[in-house]
């Protein structure tokens, strides 16, 4: 599933889709990750342990995000502009060092400007984006400009607060801008050019395509957004991810690991890592199947269980939810206003908290006043999870991030 924080893509909310990208374990030798090796997890050989051969074991295809189609089309496009021919296909690279190629579906070449279009490809996640057409017109800019982003046809534009981008800003989210940015210079670099160009990025039918989508009722209006921060789709299917999480339980017991962590996606994975240091059979990409972990984990117990994840995610199985998905569940601004009460917040700054665009801009709000929101979120959400846990001996901590991986609320350990 693609990331903006779900604001297009899946049927998803800006506030927690941000997560659901992948470590990119389908690609041939560009992880960086060996994966450890534990024993004896089903009885015979060795099974693979981690998040990585969480991810493998699902069986399911991965796809690639509008935003790495996008710096395909750009990186296309802009070389056409500089040297008159399309590279087709066109490889670029993925934040984590991934080289895919893409085959062109679209090319126009004109003297001041360059069109190139690729079909995304979402392999086996049920993305309202899959076949796609995204396309990327890159044109000459005069000296000093930089690189512009504009939204073209079936990309929204941000018209309210809460979002990663500023209000009026093209909806192409911060990593897809610089992985085509990035691109852009390296073009630029190798051919000759300046650099400057004004890039913008268009999806056949997409504001159609939109309407399936949480982008309306987020102010994102005119289509859909950019996203990804890996630039690779992980797929989701249910019983395959809960299965997969079940299997890394176990591999982390057979390996006699006594803390586990459940991370929403890459991002909280590795500030788990940073905060822990644990090791790669220890983590587990729960992905949106909180209760999954935790009933699996009632059952099978570890000594302590960290769940860390974004913090509207993390603010729904504080309400309560233990299905985190952006489909089945939403953030309840009126109880985030209710916890903001509790850690003193005035009505004023209550009422405008549950009326608030997202979870991110409520705990802006809440931060800009004192008040802490995070942590509040994450105790409660401990809470939930040793309800859920039912007196099984494992202890609990919760750790809440923002997009950009920072931890803006934490629990202690219970």
């Amino acid at each position: 599933m693609e990331e903006f924080g779900k604001a297009a893509g899946f049927r998803g909310s800006a506030e927690d889709q941000y997560v659901h990208e992948g470590v990119g374990p389908f690609m041939s030798g560009s992880e960086g990750r060996d994966v450890v090796q534990a024993g004896g997890a089903h009885g015979s050989g060795q099974v693979k342990g981690g998040r990585r051969a969480q991810l493998e074991h699902t069986g399911l295809r991965h796809g690639w995000t509008t935003g790495a189609c996008a710096t395909a089309a750009t990186t296309a496009a802009y070389t056409a502009l500089l040297t008159g021919e399309f590279p087709d296909p066109v490889t670029i690279t993925l934040p984590k060092g991934q080289t895919p190629s893409f085959a062109l579906a679209a090319e126009e070449l004109t003297e001041s400007s360059a069109m190139a279009g690729i079909v995304k490809d979402a392999g086996d996640d049920p993305d309202v984006t899959h076949g796609a057409l995204v396309r990327v017109t890159v044109r000459r800019l005069p000296a000093g400009s930089g690189v512009v982003f504009r939204a073209g046809p079936g990309v929204g534009t941000i018209t309210r607060p809460g979002l990663p981008l500023p209000v009026g800003e093209a909806a192409v989210n911060p990593v897809p801008r610089r992985m085509m940015s990035e691109h852009v210079a390296e073009v630029a670099a190798r051919h000759g050019g300046s650099g400057n160009v004004e890039i913008t990025v268009s999806v056949d039918h997409g504001e159609e395509i939109a309407r399936s989508t949480w982008n309306p009722r987020l102010g994102i209006l005119g289509g859909l957004s950019i996203l990804g921060t890996t630039g690779i789709v992980v797929p989701y299917s249910c019983s395959a991810w809960i299965d997969s999480i079940r299997r890394g339980v176990d591999v982390a017991r057979a390996a006699g690991r006594t803390h586990v962590a459940g991370c929403t996606g890459s991002t909280s994975e590795k500030t788990v890592v940073a905060e822990y240091g644990l090791p790669e059979d220890a983590l587990l990409d729960m992905g949106d199947f909180a209760g999954a972990v935790l009933k699996y984990i009632r059952r099978h117990p570890v000594d302590r269980l960290t769940i860390c994840g974004g913090f509207a995610k993390l603010s729904k199985l504080a309400a309560g939810h233990l299905d985190l998905h952006s489909g089945r569940s939403q953030v309840d601004k009126g109880f985030l206003a209710e916890l903001a009460r509790r850690g003193g917040a005035d009505e004023t700054l209550a009422a405008v908290v549950a009326d608030a665009n997202t979870g991110l801009a409520a705990l802006q709000l809440c931060q800009a006043a004192g008040v802490p929101l995070g942590d509040l979120v994450a105790r409660t959400a401990r809470d939930e999870a040793l309800a859920v846990l039912r007196g099984a001996p494992v202890a609990v901590d919760v750790i809440c991030i923002d997009r950009a991986g920072t931890v803006v609320g934490r629990s202690t350990v219970t």
